[in-house]
């Protein structure tokens, strides 16, 4: 089974000392990486991150570990199968980015949420039917996810990012 709270704890290993040397590859004049920590609007519009660049500029950040270097990146469809709850692929978020790391790689996907859920809206239903669905039993409910490889994922991204 799986548990929120086990999941809690990896994310907890990895740590500003891990994730800013990331996000300055990927922002070179970033200025600070502020935490939130609190359970509040921001971490429950998936909000785990503030980015300040020396421009003024921020960015908001969901950040998601895998501990294993998998292929693909996990859309979680259903947060909670039964109730019908959306995931973060296609619930409302307020953040600008989700951060999608692999550990033992130190290596992280930078996904731009409308871009992302986007693709979602316009090839979820095909990827179910393409790469089935993972299933995560938790205390009380069970989250279902999408296992889309990077590759067909980022192309998705991309091509989303043209409107016609």
């Amino acid at each position: 089974m799986h548990r929120f709270q086990d999941s809690h704890d990896v994310a907890a290993q990895y740590g500003p000392d891990w994730w800013v040397p990331i996000y300055r590859r990927a922002f070179p004049t970033l200025m600070s990486a502020v935490a939130v920590e609190h359970d509040g609007w921001a971490q429950r519009g998936g909000i785990d991150r503030l980015l300040t660049l020396a421009c003024g500029r921020t960015y908001t950040v969901d950040e998601k570990i895998r501990t294993e270097d998998w292929p693909d990146v996990l859309l979680e469809r259903w947060s909670n199968e039964r109730a019908r709850s959306p995931g973060w692929v296609q619930k409302p978020l307020a953040c600008d980015f989700i951060a999608y790391a692999y550990a033992p790689a130190a290596t992280c996907v930078l996904l731009p949420v409308p871009s992302l859920q986007r693709a979602w809206r316009q090839h979820g239903r095909q990827w179910i039917g393409l790469y089935g669905q993972r299933r995560a039993k938790n205390a009380g409910y069970t989250s279902v996810s999408v296992p889309v490889p990077r590759g067909v994922l980022m192309q998705a991204i991309v091509e989303a990012m043209f409107v016609s």
